[in-house]
């Protein structure tokens, strides 16, 4: 899940940059949303799971949450943040990383998934091992390939920073830091991860001209051969399936290593296909670089097992899409994704 852009940052330009921030920070900034724009639902979208219960939202927790998210602090030699290898401009995804990127560059087994609309959730990550979004950051913050720290130690660090002190007591109103204000802090920057402005979102809110004509067709296609698992507007069913990509799963059980399920085997995640275009590679593992190549899979790839989704074991196992149809699928895959949110300020690297 995480990279390695902080390498070749002095480590002292950056203590000087959170410094600097956090002076910035006593300051009101008019781009940060308000507890009020938290609770804006988009309106073609079900109900969110994550309500921010006992984690009332404001702008200096949204503000903390984002410090945390990009501070290399939070690993186990200072080089790796969350913002490492969820990058805003790829969806909170990792673009062109087939796998994640950890501390003294080790590499993990899966793909980074997006981080967007986090809010309507019920598991997390690809095998759903974490069910509460404050829970989210614990497992890359403990995976030793990846952040390779431990919580009590993080939590200390943060203990010994006046800045983060005084930036915690702002929020929670308490002297000293713990490990439920730094899990809910986190929460209330990552729960703002809402993508619902690309043109497809301008379609069905009656913007006609918001989808090319090939665009239109391509949704079409969409909802005849895809929509079952990748349902609009989350563009995911939130399920877990097994979609042929292997006959055995030696290298990876996914779901059934969380539920020891025999029938879970092989199964991950239905991811969303939100900003799907801006966040090659794909599947689990990052085994393919393109869309077309999803696609491919889909129509002609695809390999029996016994887990095997039922929507896609056909006497030929998959889907049926003709070239013209990947074609417009492809156009249509486009117009999901919200250069809005990939590009929002509020979102950014604060250091």
């Amino acid at each position: 899940m995480f990279g390695f852009w902080l390498l070749n940052r002095k480590y002292g330009l950056i203590l000087a940059a959170i410094f600097l921030n956090f002076l910035a920070g006593c300051y009101p900034d008019p781009e940060v949303p308000t507890a009020v724009d938290l609770q804006k639902n988009p309106a073609h979208f079900p109900e969110p799971v994550y309500l921010f219960t006992d984690n009332e939202p404001s702008q200096a927790g949204f503000e903390l949450g984002r410090q945390l998210f990009y501070d290399p602090l939070l690993s186990r030699d200072g080089t790796v943040s969350c913002g490492t290898c969820h990058k805003q401009f790829a969806g909170f995804a990792d673009l062109d990383h087939t796998v994640s990127h950890g501390i003294q560059d080790q590499l993990g087994t899966r793909n980074t998934p997006s981080l967007a609309n986090l809010r309507w959730d019920k598991s997390f990550f690809w095998d759903g091992g974490v069910t509460h979004l404050e829970l989210v950051p614990l497992a890359p913050i403990t995976n030793p390939v990846e952040m390779g720290e431990s919580l009590s130690n993080v939590v200390r660090k943060l203990n010994r920073s006046p800045q983060y002190v005084k930036f915690f007591k702002k929020v929670f109103h308490q002297d000293s830091i713990n490990s439920q204000q730094l899990f809910r802090a986190m929460a209330q920057f990552m729960g703002q991860f809402v993508s619902a402005s690309a043109p497809y979102d301008q379609y069905v809110q009656g913007k006609t001209n918001a989808l090319t004509a090939t665009q239109v067709q391509g949704l079409a296609v969409f909802n005849s051969k895809c929509a079952s698992c990748h349902t609009p507007g989350l563009f995911t069913d939130l399920s877990f399936r097994n979609n042929g990509l292997d006959a055995d799963f030696k290298k990876d059980a996914g779901r059934q290593i969380i539920t020891q399920l025999v029938a879970d085997a092989g199964k991950f995640k239905v991811p969303s296909l939100r900003n799907v275009a801006v966040s090659a590679p794909y599947m689990h593992d990052g085994r393919f670089r393109t869309l077309a190549q999803v696609l491919d899979h889909y129509s002609q790839g695809v390999k029996k097992s016994t887990t095997l989704d039922p929507v896609l074991a056909n006497a030929q196992p998959g889907i049926p899409l003709s070239p013209e149809e990947k074609q417009q699928l492809l156009s249509f895959l486009d117009a999901l994704t919200d250069k809005k949110f990939i590009t929002d300020p509020r979102f950014a690297d604060p250091f």
